[in-house]
C-alpha cells in the first residue's frame, strides 16, 4: 500500500469519526459502494479494500500515543521515566504515581486506552474479514489477519487473559469470554505464520508487510518464557526468534540509519527519511488530525523558545535521575534524547526566563508523590523531533511517525538470543557482541573505541545503580515552603542481573519506545526475580518474592469487568 493510500484512508476515517457531513462528489470515476450489485458479482480491488483500513490505522495510533496509551503504560512503570506530582502547580500525579510505584489497581485510567482501541481495531478487522468480497483476496486477508494479530499482541502483552474474538457473526446477546493464555499465544503465532507468505516483501511506509510479521513473531518468541514464568524454560523459542529476525536482517530491505535520530525525525515533504524503520505508525497533522504530543507532555509552560514552538506545555514527565547517570558522557544518545540544565532561546541564544526565573531543568527530582517534583526538576525528553513553527503556523502536535519496529530492534533480538543460547547456527556469543558494537558506532563517532562491547560486558553486571532514591517531605501551599525533608538512599547496584550489560544497552537504545517494561520482565536476577519486580529505583520499592508474578500483567479495568460479567479479574488483583 502506498503512503498516499494510507493518507486517504486516514483522512476518510477522521471525517467518519468526527461525523462530518458529505455534501457530494465530483469524481465520476469513483466507485459508489451503495450501488454495488447485491449478487456478489462485484469484487473489490486491493486498493478499494485498503481504502477501508482507515479505522485500523486510527486505532493503532490511538492505542499507542492516544492519551494514556501503550507507549506510556509500557514506560511509566519502569526505571527510565516517570511523571511525578508537581507540587508547585498541583498537576499530574494520580494514576502516574500508581504506575511508577507498581501499585496497580483496576481504576487506573491507562488501562482504558489500549484495551478500548485494540478491540475497536480488532472489530474492524473482523468486520472486513467477515465480508467474502474482501476475505477472498489472499493479500488483503493476510494483511487484516496480521493487523488483528498485532492488536492481540499488545493486549496479550498487557493482560494475558483476554477475549479472543475472530468474527462479528455471533448470536444476539453474545458476551465474549477470556481465552486461555496458551491458546491465545498459539493463535497469534498461527495467524502470523499463515499470513506471512501472502504479504508483500516491499518496504512501504506505514504498511504491515512480511517483515512486520517476522518482527511480531520474533517478539512473541523472545518473550514467551517470561510470559509463562511457571512453565519450564524452553530455549527453542529463542531459536525461533533468531530465525525470524535473521530473515529481516538478511533480506537487505532495511539498513541502519547513519544518525540515531533519523527514525524519530519529522517527515520531509510527507516522507520519512529513515532506512531502518520496518513498521511505522503514521502520525500526520494534516491528514490524521492528530499526532504525537511529546513537547506538551514533557515540558514546562514557557519553554517554547527552546524549540521555537508556539503551543503550550503541561510539565509532566521526566527522566529517572538514576537512569540519566548511567550514560557514558561520550554517548551522543544522552544529548540526543534529553534536555537538562539552563535553557536558551533557539532564535536568540539568550537565557530563557519564566516569571523572572531562569529556566533550568535539574536532573534531580525529590519524589514521585510526597512532595513530588518542583516545576523545573527532571530532565526532559527530546528524542522525537519537536517541530518549530513555520510561516506563522504551529501544529498542535508533531507529525513525526513512530517506528514501532526498526532494524536495530531486529539486531538486538538476534544478539540477545545468541547470548541466551550460547550461540546458534554457527554464530557465537562474539557475534552478539559484534552486533551491539555495530549498532553503537553511530553513537560514539568521536570516540569509536567506546562503541565496542565485549561478551563479558554484555553478560556482566548492569551499571545502573539500583536502589531506593528519593527525598520525601511536605509542601506548604500557602508559604511555598518545603519542610520535613528526608532523603532515602539505598544502593543495590546491578551486579545480580543476568545479562545486565545487554539490559543497559537496551535502555540507551530504546528509551521511550515501548520496550522497557517488556525488557525488565524478561531479564532475571540471580535470586530468581525479574528486574521489573525485584529491583527498587526512584520512589519504587522492590518485590523480592520470586514466585509472585501478578505484577507482570495489569489488572483488567473495573469498567470492563462491570460491562461484561463473563470477564474475570487477573490473579492477585481485586475487582
Amino acid at each position: 500500500m502506498k503512503l498516499n493510500t494510507i493518507k486517504k484512508s486516514i483522512y476518510t476515517v477522521v471525517l467518519a469519526l468526527s461525523a462530518a457531513s458529505f455534501v457530494g462528489c465530483t469524481n465520476l470515476d469513483e466507485t459508489v459502494y451503495s450501488e454495488l450489485p447485491g449478487d456478489g458479482s462485484y469484487k473489490f480491488s486491493e486498493e478499494e479494500i485498503q481504502a477501508q483500513y482507515g479505522v485500523i490505522y486510527d486505532r493503532l495510533r490511538d492505542m499507542y500515543n492516544g492519551w494514556e496509551g501503550y507507549q506510556d503504560i509500557s514506560e511509566e512503570c519502569t526505571d527510565l521515566i516517570m511523571t511525578p506530582f508537581r507540587y508547585e502547580t498541583s498537576g499530574w500525579g494520580a494514576q502516574y504515581v500508581s504506575l511508577h510505584k507498581h501499585e496497580f489497581h483496576s481504576t487506573i485510567n491507562h488501562l482504558y486506552r489500549p484495551w478500548y482501541s485494540c478491540y475497536q481495531g480488532i472489530t474492524t478487522c473482523n468486520q472486513l474479514l467477515d465480508d467474502e468480497n474482501i476475505s477472498s483476496n489472499e493479500t488483503s486477508k493476510a494483511e487484516l489477519r496480521s493487523y488483528r494479530a498485532l492488536f492481540y499482541y499488545v493486549l496479550f502483552d498487557l493482560w494475558r487473559n483476554i477475549p479472543l474474538e475472530t468474527t462479528l457473526k455471533v448470536p444476539s446477546g453474545y458476551m465474549p469470554e477470556q481465552s486461555d493464555p496458551d491458546s491465545t499465544f498459539n493463535w497469534i503465532v498461527n495467524e502470523l505464520e499463515e499470513s506471512k507468505p501472502y504479504l508483500t516483501k516491499t518496504a512501504e511506509h506505514g504498511q504491515i508487510n512480511y517483515w512486520t510479521d517476522c518482527m511480531i513473531l520474533a517478539k512473541m518468541y523472545l518473550n514467551r518464557n517470561a510470559w509463562f514464568p511457571n512453565k519450564p524454560e524452553d530455549k527453542t523459542y529463542y531459536q525461533k526468534a533468531c530465525d525470524e529476525v535473521n530473515e529481516v536482517i538478511n533480506s537487505g530491505v532495511y539498513q541502519l540509519d547513519d544518525d540515531y535520530l533519523t527514525p524519530f525525525s519529522a517527515k520531509q515533504s510527507g516522507q520519512s527519511n529513515s532506512k531502518e524503520t520496518i513498521f511505522a505508525l503514521v502520525y500526520d497533522n494534516k491528514y490524521a488530525g492528530m499526532g504525537t504530543n511529546y513537547y506538551s507532555k514533557w515540558y514546562l509552560s514557557g519553554s517554547q523558545d527552546i524549540f521555537g514552538v508556539k503551543r503550550d506545555a503541561w510539565n509532566g514527565s521526566a527522566c529517572v535521575p538514576q537512569f540519566l547517570d548511567t550514560y557514558d558522557p561520550d554517548d551522543t544518545r544522552k544529548t540526543d534524547c534529553w534536555v537538562w540544565g539552563p535553557q536558551k532561546s533557539k532564535k536568540t541564544g539568550e537565557q530563557i526566563y519564566i516569571n523572572g526565573k531562569a529556566l533550568d531543568y535539574t536532573p534531580e527530582v525529590y519524589d514521585i508523590e510526597k512532595p513530588g517534583a518542583g516545576s523545573m526538576q527532571g530532565a526532559r525528553l527530546k528524542k522525537y523531533e519537536i517541530q518549530a513553527a513555520s510561516n506563522g503556523s504551529d501544529p498542535t502536535v508533531n507529525d513525526d511517525d513512530v517506528p514501532f519496529f526498526r532494524l536495530t530492534d531486529a539486531y538486538f533480538i538476534k544478539a540477545e538470543c545468541l547470548l541466551r543460547l550460547g550461540g546458534y547456527k554457527g554464530e557465537t556469543e562474539q557475534t552478539a557482541a559484534d552486533i551491539i558494537t555495530m549498532c553503537r558506532k553511530r553513537d560514539f563517532k568521536e570516540h569509536p573505541e567506546k562503541a565496542v562491547r565485549t561478551v563479558a560486558q554484555l553478560k556482566g553486571p548492569s551499571v545502573y545503580d539500583y536502589g531506593m532514591r528519593c527525598t520525601q517531605g511536605d509542601y506548604n501551599k500557602d508559604t511555598g515552603e518545603l519542610t520535613n525533608l528526608n532523603k532515602l538512599e539505598t544502593h543495590e547496584g546491578g551486579s545480580d542481573i543476568e545479562l545486565g550489560g545487554l539490559l543497559d544497552d537496551l535502555a540507551w537504545e530504546f528509551v521511550y519506545e515501548h520496550h522497557r517494561r517488556q525488557d525488565l520482565i524478561r531479564f532475571k536476577m540471580t535470586n530468581g526475580c525479574n528486574v521489573f519486580n525485584g529491583k527498587s529505583w526512584f520512589s519504587k520499592a522492590a518485590n523480592t518474592n520470586a514466585n509472585d508474578h501478578h505484577l507482570d500483567i495489569f489488572p483488567i479495568l473495573k469498567d470492563n469487568l462491570n460491562a461484561n460479567p463473563k470477564l474475570h479479574q487477573n490473579d492477585g488483583y481485586t475487582k
